[in-house]
């Protein structure tokens, strides 16, 4: 478990030899759960924070008539749950689920941002380390209202695949979602996005694979888009 947090940004610049006392300090649970299973149900009070050591996560939100829409797709290494405890919400409005059988450490916030009997010298990088994660998070969540800001289904698609690839720095990309997920993901309908696919395909600006991705003639690479390659 120790060489599985070394890469989670909540421990970042914190010595190895500390992080079994700060474990402890924080008074943390790891816990298994099986894919679909709830790790956290909308309704819940936020008080934990979740860190995945292994597995992945996603966030969730469903509407009155349970249509559900993906708002985080959340990998080992990454935390979820902390801007909700943060705000310290009576209810949590959303959900997160296994997308995959998972390890999670669960971590109550309260222990992060409080300094405990001990001084622990630990805790003020850890108040660093969330504010970095929350500030982050804020520009994720930005960059995704680009995609659902585009007019048209093409255009979400277009926005989200450029997104990754500036990521990956390359022009093929291997997303994290399913057609189904991919649609919850940018709000679309799963047959429309099905048809843009397949008609982006035809018309040479993409390849795919199920859900890996090429950009090919896409008019950002005509454009200079991804100088960098």
């Amino acid at each position: 478990m120790f060489e599985r947090l070394k890469g989670c940004p909540l421990f970042a610049g914190i010595e190895e030899s500390r992080l079994e006392s700060l474990l402890v300090c924080l008074n943390v649970v790891k816990r298994r759960y099986r894919k679909d299973e709830f790790v956290f149900l909308a309704g819940d009070k936020a008080t934990s924070v979740g860190a995945v050591l292994s597995g992945e996560v996603r966030v969730l939100q469903e509407d009155f008539w349970g249509r559900r829409t993906i708002l985080a797709h959340i990998e080992p290494g990454n935390l979820f749950g902390e801007a909700f405890s943060c705000a310290e919400k009576d209810a949590l409005p959303v959900s997160v689920v296994a997308a995959a059988p998972c390890e999670i450490l669960l971590i109550d916030y309260r222990k992060i941002v409080t300094t405990c009997s001990s001084a622990c010298s630990f805790h003020t990088r850890l108040v660093m380390n969330m504010m970095r994660i929350l500030a982050e998070k804020n520009i994720l969540l930005t960059r995704k209202m680009e995609h659902l800001s585009k007019r048209t289904t093409r255009g979400k698609l277009l926005s989200f695949l450029s997104a990754q690839a500036m990521l990956a720095k390359s022009t093929t990309v291997k997303i994290p979602f399913n057609r189904q997920e991919l649609a919850d993901y940018l709000c679309v309908d799963r047959s429309a996005l099905s048809r843009e696919i397949g008609a982006m395909q035809t018309e040479g600006l993409i390849r795919y694979d199920k859900n890996r991705f090429e950009l090919t003639a896409c008019p950002m690479l005509r454009e200079g888009y991804f100088s960098w390659l």
